[in-house]
C-alpha cells in the first residue's frame, strides 16, 4: 500500500519563470535514465524478488524514494512553466543564436498538450517507455543495472545543474545529487554482499563452468589497431573472480572456417549463388 504525503521530499521551486530550462529537465524525468526509469525498475524488481526480505525491503524503500523525486521534479518544470513570458524567450535567441538554434525555445506541448506541466517524455519529446527498464529476477544482474542508471542519472544531473544560474533550481538539484551519491553507494554495498555470499562475480553465479569453453574464458583479444589495451588490468593477472588469469591475444586467429550456405530454394527466390 502506498500513502500520499503532500508535502513534498525536497523544495522544488524556482526563483523565476524559465520554459527553456523546463524543456532541459524534462530530460531527468522522463529520459532513459531519469526519475520515472528507476522508480519504475526498483519498483518492479521489488514487487517481484523472491530473495530474502531485506534486498525487497531495499528496492522498495530506494523506489518509493523515487517517486517523490517524480513529484519534485514534475513540480519544479510546472513552476518554471508559470507566468513566462515570451519575450523573454526572444531576447534569449536574440542575444545567443546558438541557443536557438539548439534548444528551440519552450517546448510546444508544454502549452498545447499538458496545459503548462510536466510530462512523462524526454527534453526532446520522446514518450517514457518501459523498456528502459530492467528486472530480470537475479540481483547481481540488477542492482549492477541500478548502479550504472543512478551513475547515468546523476551525470546528467550535474550537466544540468551547470546549465542554470537559478539558486532555488540549483538547491533542488543538489540535494538530488546527494541522492544519487547515497543510492550509487547502497547499490554498490549490496552487489559487494551478494558477490561475497555466493562467491562469484560473474552472473549467474551458479552456472556450471565446466560448460563453458574455459580456454577462452579470460582471452582479451586485440580487435583494435595497437597494443595500448594491453596495457590495463583487465589483459594481465587475476581475473577478479579469483578463477583464472587474464591472457592477452595480440594476434587472434578464427577457431572455425569461413562459412558456406546452401542455395535456397528456387520458391524462396533468392539470389542464386553463382550467376552467369
Amino acid at each position: 500500500m502506498f500513502y500520499h504525503i503532500k508535502e513534498l521530499q525536497y523544495q522544488a521551486k524556482p526563483s523565476k519563470p524559465d520554459p527553456i530550462y523546463a524543456k532541459k529537465l524534462q530530460e531527468v524525468l522522463g529520459g532513459q535514465f531519469g526519475e520515472i526509469s528507476v522508480m519504475m525498475q526498483y519498483l518492479f524488481q521489488g514487487f517481484n524478488c523472491r530473495a530474502e526480505e531485506k534486498y525487497r525491503d531495499l528496492l522498495l524503500d530506494i523506489g518509493t524514494e523515487e517517486i517523490a523525486h517524480v513529484e519534485m521534479l514534475a513540480t519544479m518544470i510546472s513552476r518554471l512553466l508559470d507566468n513566462a513570458p515570451i519575450g523573454d524567450q526572444e531576447a534569449a535567441y536574440a542575444s545567443n543564436p546558438a541557443l536557438a538554434a539548439i534548444m528551440g525555445g519552450m517546448n510546444p506541448q508544454h502549452a498545447i498538450v499538458s496545459g503548462l506541466g510536466a510530462m512523462p517524455a524526454d527534453s526532446v519529446g520522446n514518450r517514457w517507455t518501459a523498456d528502459y527498464i530492467i528486472g530480470s529476477g537475479n540481483l547481481i544482474a540488477d542492482f549492477r543495472a541500478n548502479l550504472n542508471a543512478e551513475s547515468q542519472g546523476r551525470l546528467q544531473v550535474a550537466r544540468l545543474y551547470n546549465m542554470t544560474d537559478d539558486p532555488s533550481v540549483r538547491d533542488m538539484l543538489a540535494f538530488l545529487l546527494a541522492r544519487d551519491t547515497a543510492h550509487q553507494n547502497q547499490w554498490i554495498a549490496a552487489i559487494a554482499e551478494l558477490e561475497a555470499a555466493e562467491g562469484d562475480v560473474v552472473v549467474p553465479t551458479t552456472f556450471p563452468r565446466e560448460l563453458e569453453k574455459q580456454a577462452v574464458s579470460y582471452d582479451l583479444y586485440n580487435f583494435s589497431r595497437g597494443e595500448e589495451s594491453s596495457k590495463g588490468r583487465w589483459a594481465q593477472g587475476p581475473a577478479p573472480d579469483g578463477r583464472g588469469t587474464f591472457k592477452y591475444v595480440s594476434q587472434p586467429v578464427p577457431y572455425a572456417s569461413k562459412p558456406k550456405l546452401m542455395p535456397a530454394p528456387p520458391y524462396i527466390f533468392n539470389t542464386p549463388p553463382m550467376m552467369k
